[in-house]
């Protein structure tokens, strides 16, 4: 099991101070939508504008949520616990009982916490990370150049926002030379392995849609142990699967305590709540402890009235289904549209495109393109990767499009995604 002592147990000696150890961020630290936006402002847009850009799902809302909201509202004139609701913690525990075949129950009490999104929790999760380490890591740590963070690559910024904020430095996992987007794990440096304190992981991926088989998790979460390398999968993506079974995820994998490995879900992507901000995590106790601890000093609360609408979306499945269905036959359409173009393979999992657009010049200009002739807002691939160690970067010749709008939209939308780059 991975020691997690309390953070004020840390020898403040035996690791560099965090300004020390911080490296230049660089581009692929800034907001993707930050450096989007500088790209696409002096050109002005061709066709009346449409965003396939940010992933925020616009199907829906659950029919119930009005209802709930009303029924609570005196919740609003209170302070929430940090922990959450007994009742919301119960409930993701109980969720995850029915949706993962868990080694055994989460214990709500222990391994369960409310998160304001699971963007917040992936953040701070990187600053404990940091501070617990066991005084063996801290040693080898020391001798091997300071604490890394790895990321998956392509990553969600606030991987990289969480290691940067940690002081650590954040490296991307190495891809196959033989290609594909599951990382390489028979290519990591051991000595990287020794002084990385916490490894970023998503399944299905964003933007590839990869996800990742049981055996490859079991493999991940081995290795992470032998190095005592805390895993946080972020899972948010759980529910939008194309194929007939639903991915594997980590608690499945982390044996009968848990140790080492984390979970963090939201509602915004399997509900269509963006706006609720509202998640969890779950899994190792030791780390949720401190992890409650942290939070209760440095994260927003999550008001009462926006947990009991997360009580009723964990219950309740019918509306997730929908919301699958309607990604399936979106992606039937982008079938249609892009096949033998792009080399679009249809993914496993998500609601992105991730499309080659090396023929047109790469993600940036691809992007300026499309919104020059068609208005399409579009993010290059570049902007959410890190280059490697040889200077490449893995996305450049990539375009990321979020297929998050209505059929009628989509349907309407792909077709000029062809046209502007033809």
């Amino acid at each position: 099991m991975i020691p997690v002592p309390a953070a004020s147990s840390t020898d403040p000696t035996s690791l560099p101070p965090p300004d020390a150890l911080r490296p230049d961020p660089g581009p692929a630290a800034r907001s993707p939508f930050i450096r989007l936006g500088e790209l696409l402002a002096d050109i002005k847009p061709g066709k009346p504008p449409l965003s396939l850009a940010v992933g925020e799902p616009r199907h829906a809302i659950p029919p119930f949520v009005g209802e709930v909201l009303a029924a609570h509202l005196d919740g609003f004139g209170r302070y929430p616990a940090g922990k959450g609701l007994p009742e919301f913690r119960t409930a993701a525990a109980e969720w995850c009982a029915r949706r993962y075949a868990l080694p055994r129950p989460l214990d709500p009490e222990r391994e369960v916490l409310v998160l304001n999104g699971s963007r917040e929790g992936l953040f701070l999760a990187a600053i404990l990370a940091r501070r617990l380490v066991s005084p063996a890591k801290a040693k080898a740590i020391a001798e091997t150049g300071g604490p890394a963070i790895l990321l998956p690559n392509p990553f969600y910024a606030a991987y990289g926002a969480g290691a940067e904020a940690a002081g650590c430095e954040s490296v991307p996992l190495p891809l196959p030379a033989s290609g594909g987007w599951l990382p390489d794990l028979d290519a990591l440096d051991p000595r990287l392995l020794a002084r990385t304190v916490a490894l970023y992981f998503a399944s299905p991926a964003n933007p590839q849609g990869t996800i990742a088989p049981r055996a490859y998790l079991e493999r991940l979460v081995a290795l992470a142990r032998a190095h005592e390398i805390l895993v946080f999968a972020d899972e948010c993506y759980s529910e939008i699967w194309l194929g007939d079974a639903p991915p594997t995820g980590i608690l499945e994998v982390g044996g009968p305590d848990y140790a080492g490995v984390v979970t963090f879900n939201s509602l915004s992507k399997r509900s269509s709540l963006p706006g609720l901000r509202c998640g969890f995590c779950a899994g190792d106790a030791a780390f949720m402890a401190a992890f409650a601890d942290l939070r209760n000093v440095a994260a927003p609360q999550v008001p009462e009235p926006l947990q009991h609408v997360g009580i009723a979306a964990l219950a309740d499945e019918a509306h997730v289904e929908a919301s699958r269905a309607l990604y399936r036959a979106k992606f039937d359409i982008a079938d249609q549209v892009f096949a033998g173009r792009f080399g679009y393979e249809r993914p496993d999992g998500g609601f992105f495109l991730w499309l080659d657009v090396s023929g047109v010049g790469g993600g940036e200009e691809a992007a300026r393109i499309l919104w020059r002739r068609e208005g399409l807002r579009t993010v290059p691939g570049g902007y959410l990767c890190r280059s490697e160690s040889d200077g490449r970067n893995p996305g450049a010749n990539y375009l990321r499009l979020a297929l998050v709008q209505d059929l009628a939209t989509t349907q309407a939308a792909l077709p000029r995604v062809v046209a502007g780059l033809s």
